[in-house]
């Protein structure tokens, strides 16, 4: 399934993703809240319209029983805007954690664990002070 997943990533296949969903699935994410079911799906196209350059590296899958941990790299270059805020150019790079429950061989629960707060500082739509 996760092979499947990150072929799915690499294509920029959102509905490939979606479809891996429960229609009663719950994904909690920093960069959107809480998502409903296979509307995943649109998360999956803002991300690939805002970062079309985006990769995944996944560095370790770790499986007990029906839940899954899934240690990556998230990155990309903000060419297609963020939350209607023009494309800055610059690139972001964040550790990421995302945690998967599944039913059978469907996602029922995601949480999505990064620093989205320092991936908006890298691009640029936000400013951060020194400390």
């Amino acid at each position: 399934m996760f092979a499947r997943r990150d072929e799915a990533y690499a294509r920029m296949d959102a509905d490939a993703l979606g479809a891996d969903y429960t229609e009663d699935a719950v994904i909690y994410s920093p960069a959107g809240g809480v998502h409903q079911g296979r509307d995943a799906a649109r998360t999956f196209r803002a991300l690939f319209t805002a970062f079309a350059d985006n990769e995944r590296r996944v560095e370790r899958i770790i499986i007990d029983g029906d839940c899954v941990a899934e240690i990556l790299t998230l990155e990309g270059t903000n060419l297609g805007g963020l939350m209607g805020l023009p494309p800055s150019g610059k690139h972001f790079k964040v550790p990421a954690v995302f945690l998967y429950d599944l039913r059978g061989d469907r996602i029922v629960r995601e949480r999505r664990i990064y620093d989205f707060t320092g991936m908006l500082v890298q691009i640029g739509v936000l400013k951060a002070r020194p400390a």
